[in-house]
């Protein structure tokens, strides 16, 4: 299982405990590019540091992914545009 989906999973059954409030800011943090205190993660157990850890690993993975995937989305519509330009300018008038 993906730690982005172990981390849904403790924040929805751990609602309310330390753990699940740093898992959620830490996430919060992530995608708002706010400030996040590291030193909240060494509050944490072994097994939930260690989730935080892959948490932002896969955040990083999958940001890079999803730059991948804008880029090459663009460059689709590019590529498009310039063929429709391409067969406007070689039909005759």
């Amino acid at each position: 299982m993906r730690a982005l989906k172990k981390a849904r999973k403790l924040i929805e059954n751990k609602s309310g405990k330390p753990a699940a409030d740093i898992l959620s800011r830490l996430v919060l943090a992530l995608e708002s590019d706010a400030p996040f205190q590291l030193s909240d993660l060494y509050s944490l157990d072994y097994d939930d540091f260690n989730l935080a850890m892959e948490v932002m690993a896969e955040w990083r993975l999958d940001r890079y992914y999803t730059s991948k995937a804008v880029l090459l989305d663009l460059s689709l519509q590019l590529n498009l545009q310039q063929q429709a330009a391409a067969s406007s300018n070689t039909r005759p008038s």
